[in-house]
């Protein structure tokens, strides 16, 4: 039987659901067949961006499945390219005629662009537009801190209704989560698992799946490590959007609605926090860093 995840109530009444499925770094093709996989195995969250450069297989497995358009919530992402407001408005039509759609669920901000926040701004201000004008269902960031989330609100109006952070045992941000509770924002954590950690291995990185904590949990539940670190994220009220492309673990990962994590094992799971981010930092990040562009 499919896994169908519970939603979330957004800070404008939208109804997001709790757990997705991301393609970051997925190919076209494996995307297309991953989102055919994930829809068929209960999956109505998926999570893309512009810089992904996979919208269109995302949108073509959307027709694919025959689903009603109501039942299927898309999150896409606007890149630093594109920002000031009239490249914020080309890059969302870019966007929308690339997923076939004729509106977006959440439209992000990928990254704050600090040595640049005015551009940040703008892009915001036409995030706000397309909210006005229906186009998008609510609007976000993606890798803000509280800082930049201060910046932002000293030129926008309306509050993020999700920040998309880097958030796994290994580096758990507790108080920017509890900087987003107190403003009203989802948190939604990008690669939930492990991170950079797991996708990006390096000699002096561990890889939380293998640490002790979660493996006598997971055998304490009977199931996988990904599992029970994808409930600790429920547990804390994170939206987790874990990437694959294998059918096996795209069910896999949905299948965790049938057990929860005590307060104790959640509080060992925050007990592995290394405070040691694995992505890039968004303090530093600009177009030098990320020196490319988004094709019409």
């Amino acid at each position: 039987m499919n896994a169908r995840s519970p939603s979330i109530k957004l800070n404008n009444g939208v109804e997001m659901p709790l757990l997705g499925l991301g393609v970051f770094q997925s190919p076209p093709d494996q995307t297309l067949a991953a989102v055919e996989a994930a829809l068929r195995s209960g999956y109505r969250l998926i999570d893309t961006a512009a810089s992904y450069r996979n919208e269109e297989a995302v949108g073509e497995a959307f027709r694919r499945s025959g689903l009603a358009r109501p039942d299927v919530f898309i999150t896409t992402k606007l890149w630093i390219s594109d920002y000031g407001y009239e490249r914020a408005l080309h890059g969302f039509e870019r966007s929308l005629r690339k997923l076939g759609l004729d509106h977006i669920h959440l439209y992000l901000l990928h990254q704050p662009v600090p040595t640049e926040f005015e551009g940040t701004a703008g892009a915001y201000r036409a995030a706000e537009k397309l909210l006005a004008d229906k186009r998008v269902r609510a609007i976000g960031v993606s890798n803000f801190s509280a800082r930049h989330l201060d910046a932002l609100m000293r030129k926008a109006t309306v509050v993020p209704a999700v920040n998309q952070v880097e958030i796994h045992p290994f580096f758990t941000q507790r108080e920017l989560r509890a900087e987003h509770a107190r403003r009203g924002i989802v948190t939604q954590a990008w690669s939930p698992i492990g991170g950079i950690n797991r996708y990006r291995p390096a000699a002096d990185r561990q890889d939380p799946l293998g640490h002790p904590t979660i493996q006598e949990l997971a055998r304490k539940y009977r199931k996988t490590p990904a599992q029970v670190i994808l409930r600790w994220h429920l547990e804390n009220g994170v939206s987790p959007v874990p990437k694959s492309v294998r059918v096996e673990r795209i069910a896999e990962n949905i299948d965790v609605f049938d057990f929860a994590l005590t307060g104790d094992e959640v509080a060992a799971i925050e007990a592995l926090d290394l405070g040691v981010r694995s992505g890039p930092d968004p303090e530093t990040l600009d177009l030098k860093t990320f020196n490319f562009r988004i094709e019409d």
